[in-house]
């Protein structure tokens, strides 16, 4: 029996923890509260859209995420986040991806695609999963911003479904 106890508890050490994606501290599950205090220039209200995903948001206009100027917008469902989104210039594309590496690990898929078209337009995409919370990186060559979302459950799905 102890033999038995002490190998679960070795494979529970070795399992890798579930990751915590968080914005500047302000985790997925954290409060508004939590939101004010981190970015206290944020400014929160009501979504202009009806959505079972959100039912309230957050932005804030700058803000330093992985060293890079960014925005971001917080989605909330009864004081709770459900998800938030960073957008920045795809020229920090590089250093904003050294830092989620380090923050939420290898992502689950990773890559470049090239469409056929006259500008040769390249796309690069990452994912990251932890149980039932997600994370997408999009960062098209030609265009100004690049975009990651990070959100739990079905909110993806959900967040933009007409009702």
């Amino acid at each position: 029996m102890r033999r038995t106890s002490f190998a679960l508890l070795l494979l529970a050490a070795s399992a890798p923890a579930l990751a915590v994606y968080d914005a500047n501290g302000v985790p997925l599950g954290g409060a508004e509260n939590d939101v004010k205090k981190a970015f206290p220039a944020a400014y929160c209200k009501a979504l202009e859209w009806k959505s079972d995903a959100s039912d309230r948001r957050c932005d804030d206009a700058k803000v330093s995420f992985g060293g890079v100027e960014s925005k971001i917008t917080f989605y909330l469902k009864k004081g709770v986040v459900q998800a938030f989104d960073v957008r920045f210039d795809t020229h920090d594309l590089e250093k904003v991806v050294a830092f989620l590496k380090k923050r939420f690990g290898e992502p689950a898929s990773e890559g470049k695609e090239v469409f056929e078209t006259k500008a040769g337009k390249e796309i690069y995409k990452a994912a990251w999963e932890a149980g039932k919370d997600r994370a997408t990186l999009v960062s098209q060559k030609d265009k100004k911003r690049a975009q990651l979302t990070v959100w739990r459950g079905n909110w993806e799905d959900e967040i933009y479904r007409v009702r």
